[in-house]
């Protein structure tokens, strides 16, 4: 009995890799035409997901969130400041995504990312559009000391759908944030507080802002899926492959009560029809369950 031939199989391999570097969207599309993509999953399906809470020993919250090979890893750090006199009764958030170099070949050393200002520009107005966070709570002092909240994402591995993963590390991020335990000192100055001082006597109870860490109230908490259309096939979630192939993007935010948020088509040519729409925002609920019941298992409300 003949040993099997390993080396016509190491053949078939090496063709099938030629040919999808020489002809990548021929290849695609033969296993578009199956319903099929090259790594398995169905042309509605989004990649496997993970989200791990307080990596970040040094921020106030953090989180760690995979889709597939994206990687995106979220931190906050809190700041008292001194409110805008437009509104003297809230905080603020400002939000900055980082490409460095490690996360893909095509982000060079010292020039910085074309998409890292448009996915922060996007992730700020969509925080503002949802109200997922009432700004009133990060408030100290009326008119005179409020929490400044920055959010920094940094991408670890950019592997597509960059939005939809700094999108969920940020929601992450902000579910294991806690607000630091601050007081007013002798000249009248919010200072912040550790674990020692909490004890101290000199610090009297009438002068405690807030007496224990506490959690932010979450609300209207926005999910996004990115989908890929070409001629007549949608493709959820897609990879860094596949989005530099068929380049028409189209990414739909909802929140937690299933409302569109938001509605982005970027790149290509092809035209986004209202049952193309329709599909997108369906499959975009879809993935919002997955997400709900990834975020609810480690109580996100």
């Amino acid at each position: 009995m003949g040993l099997p031939d390993s080396s016509q199989d190491l053949s078939t391999e090496m063709e099938v890799d030629a040919f999808r570097r020489l002809f990548p969207l021929r290849f695609f599309e033969r296993h578009l035409s199956e319903s099929l993509r090259p790594d398995g999953r169905p042309l509605g399906t989004a990649r496997d997901t993970i989200v791990n809470l307080g990596l970040v020993s040094s921020a106030d919250g953090s989180a760690l969130a995979k889709i597939g090979s994206t990687t995106m890893l979220a931190a906050i750090r809190m700041e008292v400041m001194s409110p805008s006199t437009d509104s003297p009764d809230e905080g603020c958030i400002a939000v900055e995504f980082h490409m460095p170099p490690i996360c893909s070949p095509t982000v060079r050393p010292g020039r910085p990312a074309d998409e890292a200002p448009v996915i922060s520009k996007r992730l700020s107005d969509i925080f503002s559009s949802c109200d997922m966070i009432d700004l009133k709570e990060l408030c100290l002092v009326s008119g005179k000391a409020a929490w400044m909240g920055y959010l920094d994402i940094y991408c670890l591995d950019a592997d597509g759908a960059l939005f939809d993963a700094a999108l969920l590390s940020a929601v992450a991020a902000f579910s294991n944030l806690q607000i630091p335990v601050v007081a007013l000192n002798d000249n009248g100055r919010i200072v912040a507080i550790n674990g020692e001082q909490e004890e101290n006597a000199s610090i009297k109870e009438k002068e405690a802002v807030n007496k224990e860490k506490r959690k932010l109230t979450l609300k209207n908490i926005p999910f996004a899926l990115t989908c890929i259309l070409h001629k007549k096939y949608i493709l959820a979630d897609p990879t860094a492959e596949e989005e530099s192939i068929m380049d028409t993007l189209v990414t739909v935010v909802l929140d937690s009560s299933d409302q569109i948020v938001s509605f982005n088509k970027s790149g290509g040519n092809a035209l986004a029809g209202s049952s193309a729409i329709k599909s997108c925002v369906e499959l975009a609920r879809k993935r919002g369950k997955e997400l709900k019941q990834i975020l609810g298992e480690m109580d996100i409300d």
